[in-house]
């Protein structure tokens, strides 16, 4: 098997990625945007070793969980993998996902539960977030394409509710009207660069990025969302660098108070275009409930929430126990977090620690054991997982509870094999374990699908300590 050659094949299974695999002449071949079951014809695009990477050229034989696309780009820019399958397939393929991931990157054999599905299919991100560019003299409002900074361009995009279409047409026509220059990556001139939308309960902070806070003519802009939308802010990012990094250090809101008033489960807080928020908010509200319930707080639970952010999460969770704390290494989160205690009234039970949370989690797990109470580590880390000195130290202090929320199955699987004891850390490398007795026990794993239509799956995991 070579580059550029043909092949009909039978999908076996399907990746981490939401491709398709097979095997064919010695190889395992990757094709995406098909289903198991289906036989098609492929071209081969790269070899490497005894790995392949193929483009179906033609479906000969379609799975019945084949759907059509509802989005005309569908395969071509980078933000859905398994919209060709129906949503029930899609939870499937999400299972198995991370049932496999912790089998084989863990030797974790436990039966995952079923995925909680998201209440919509479609119409569910509350952020949008699109590059802005002049390509060959043409301006382009739209995605980029996978691996590329190709932008392929859009006037509405399914997985985000009716005022993203909206938007995107007040933009285009706003740069249009007013002759307002993009940047051009080639040049690395132009003004306008993003377009960052965020919405909570139908208020919206919508912001354009650009080399300068200074654009012509924005009235008119604010002008044509008026005719559409109550409740908006503008806001103005400024971004002179010419890197990957959408936002600058710089916000000027234009129009309207450039944040959005937000209460949930007891706690009042706001955002601001840069906050950090999962996208599909009601299913977060799923998966925040249930984080709650795992924890099992009352008032002798001391909870220690290991990546606290700006503290939304420390103070929902302080609400309910004796107290939470909130470990975080970026002190203008840390900040936040101490503004958010005193706004809800959390001052004596929400208490922020700025810091590496591997050098701050033995005495406060040891403080807390010694005075008596039950000990609840909270982790929700970044999708790279938890650091390897934080893990060190969950294993020294052994922690009576873990609930960990994690948006990557490979790194939750390497996670939990490393807290379990399945594998270890030696001499820069994991290595597998055979232990007579785990250190903890796994009461709960179940994905949460945050992301219909994409690849990626939240999971929500819960662990017991067995040596206490």
């Amino acid at each position: 098997m070579k580059k550029n050659d043909y092949i009909t094949a039978i999908i076996e299974n399907i990746g981490a990625n939401g491709e398709g695999i097979f095997h064919f002449d010695g190889a395992t071949c990757f094709v995406p945007f098909v289903l198991i079951g289906e036989k098609i014809k492929a071209k081969v695009l790269k070899v490497k070793g005894s790995i392949a990477f193929c483009k179906v050229i033609e479906i000969i034989e379609p799975s019945n969980s084949r759907v059509m696309p509802k989005c005309p780009v569908f395969t071509k820019c980078g933000g859905c993998n398994i919209q060709h399958a129906d949503y029930k397939t899609q939870l499937e393929i999400k299972k198995e996902t991370v049932s496999t991931c912790l089998k084989k990157i863990a030797r974790i054999d436990y039966r995952v539960g079923e995925v909680v599905p998201s209440e919509k299919e479609y119409g569910y991100r509350n952020k949008l977030q699109l590059p802005i560019r002049l390509e060959k003299g043409v301006v382009k409002l739209g995605f980029f394409r996978e691996g590329s900074h190709d932008i392929i361009e859009i006037d509405d995009c399914p997985l985000h509710p009716d005022w993203a279409k909206t938007i995107i047409s007040c933009v285009k026509e706003f740069i249009k009207e007013n002759d307002i220059s993009c940047y051009d990556e080639n040049t690395k001139k132009g003004l306008l660069k993003h377009l960052v939308v965020r919405e909570v309960d139908g208020s919206l902070l919508i912001t354009l990025v650009a080399s300068s806070v200074k654009i012509n003519a924005i009235n008119r802009l604010i002008d044509k969302l008026l005719l559409y939308f109550n409740d908006f802010s503008l806001i103005i990012n400024e971004n002179p660098k010419h890197t990957n990094v959408i936002f600058g250090d710089k916000f000027v809101t234009v129009y309207g108070s450039g944040k959005i008033s937000v209460s949930e489960f007891g706690v009042s807080y706001e955002i601001g275009a840069e906050s950090f928020m999962q996208v599909n908010s009601k299913q977060k509200k799923n998966l925040y409930k249930k984080v709650l319930s795992l924890c099992e707080l009352d008032d002798n639970t001391v909870v220690i929430d290991g990546y606290s952010g700006a503290g939304v999460l420390t103070a929902i969770l302080a609400k309910n126990a004796k107290k939470a704390y909130g470990v975080e290494i970026i002190q203008e989160a840390v900040d936040s977090a101490n503004n958010l205690a005193k706004t809800n009234g959390l001052e004596d039970k929400m208490i922020s620690y700025s810091g590496d949370c591997a050098e701050i989690l033995p005495s406060l797990i040891e403080k807390c054991k010694s005075e008596g109470q039950k000990t609840v580590l909270v982790l929700d880390p970044p999708r790279k997982g938890v650091d390897e000195k934080i893990i060190n130290q969950i294993l020294i202090s052994k922690p009576d509870k873990i609930v960990y929320v994690s948006c990557s199955p490979q790194s939750l699987a390497r996670d939990l094999g490393l807290i379990l004891g399945t594998l270890k850390r030696e001499n820069n490398a994991i290595i597998n374990l055979y232990p007579d007795v785990l250190n903890y026990d796994i009461t709960y794993l179940t994905p949460y699908d945050m992301f219909p239509q994409s690849k990626h799956v939240e999971s929500l995991v819960c662990l017991e300590c067995k040596t206490n």
